[in-house]
């Protein structure tokens, strides 16, 4: 995807005389508020488990590494990339999944939804407000079709809630994007599983491709470190995705023989991917870790009393939405009934873990000071 061959803005602005319309992107959601926040949003283990696991940032900042790497080697649009990587969590609510079908959950009473592909594409076209002449930040048009159409194994597309960008195809700077997440959050899932102890070495050795690397590792590594041997671990499992990843992908763009840009993005699936054997390991890598982590007892409390918190919060703000700040709650304007729940939806979904923990004891703690 050439820069110059960008779609362009919704909102017409004049070129910049030294950056890319997709450098400029990417500056303007490093610097915007909801990038911030995802520093004290959960990707797995709420922040307050410990310093050490991985946060919603840091999720991010290594998916567009991983991204821009893979990019590279395919000789596509760096800088789209990063801008797509970046953005494409911008939309998560508290406490990680969890928390995005609680909200979910609330706003189908009001025949709604909550989806945070969705949600990032509000951000960045609405909800931001650093510009006098327009809300939201005014992207290229490729960025938001790679946020709207951001799609892993927990991420679903948002394409049917805007018209404008049901027929338009997702490029294959927006698919690099999609896999570079997926095996970010594999590879580092497993590390901070480890570190909890919610998985252990034993219980991924059911795992062909863990034993693969382990035995590998085993055979190289000279000193007795357990986690010099758990780092050396994760470095090779996401070197030998990669690897896999693009030799699969050379192979299919090779096959497809595009000659344009439309080319790709009047495709309705994506062409890039894994090999089918090791799309079939990922998928029981994947399966091991929602059994043991993501549904050990520890992180069920977790995430369940992080749902049972925004339930708590969306509750009290609907009986009474007076106790909302003044710039989220016009207190002249008459809402009906769907707006304010779109409106609260807003509210808590912008909220990071720390802030509705605090918010919940103020409202809920009778002795806590508002």
């Amino acid at each position: 995807m050439k820069s110059r061959a960008s779609r362009g803005r919704r909102y017409k602005e004049e070129p910049h005389p030294t950056r890319t319309c997709y450098q400029r992107d990417r500056d303007r959601i490093v610097h915007s508020e909801a990038f911030r926040k995802l520093e004290y949003k959960t990707q797995v283990f709420i922040i307050f488990e410990g310093d050490y696991y991985r946060t919603r940032l840091t999720h991010t900042i290594e998916v567009a590494q991983i991204a821009r790497t893979i990019g590279r080697s395919l000789m596509l649009n760096e800088d789209l990339i990063e801008a797509i990587a970046l953005a494409h969590d911008l939309g998560h609510p508290p406490f990680g999944h969890a928390g995005e079908f609680a909200l979910d959950h609330i706003m189908r009473s009001q025949n709604l939804r909550f989806n945070h592909n969705v949600h990032s594409f509000d951000i960045v076209t609405k909800l931001e407000k650093r510009y006098p002449d327009f809300d939201g930040l005014n992207l290229s048009k490729e960025v938001l079709v790679g946020i709207l159409k951001h799609n892993t194994v927990y991420d679903v597309q948002g394409e049917n809630d805007y018209d404008d960008f049901i027929d338009e195809g997702a490029t294959l700077e927006a698919q690099v994007v999609d896999i570079a997440d997926a095996l970010a959050y594999l590879s580092h899932d497993i590390d901070d599983g480890l570190k909890s102890g919610c998985i252990r070495e034993e219980d991924l050795m059911e795992s062909k491709m863990w034993r693969r690397v382990y035995d590998e590792v085993g055979a190289n590594l000279k000193i007795q470190d357990r986690e010099m041997f758990k780092y050396q671990i994760i470095k090779i499992l996401i070197d030998l995705q990669a690897k896999d990843f693009l030799a699969h992908s050379d192979e299919q763009i090779k096959q497809q023989n595009f000659c344009s840009v439309d080319d790709v993005k009047t495709l309705k699936t994506p062409i890039l991917g894994f090999s089918p054997q090791m799309t079939e390991e990922r998928d029981f890598l994947q399966s091991l870790l929602n059994d043991k982590v993501y549904h050990h007892f520890r992180v069920e409390r977790m995430t369940t009393k992080g749902a049972r918190i925004l339930n708590d919060l969306f509750d009290v703000y609907q009986k009474n939405p007076g106790q909302l700040p003044y710039y989220i709650y016009k207190r002249k304007h008459s809402y009906s009934t769907a707006e304010k729940y779109k409106i609260i939806c807003n509210y808590i979904a912008s909220m990071t873990d720390r802030f509705a923990f605090d918010e919940h004891k103020k409202l809920f703690d009778p002795y806590r000071a508002v």
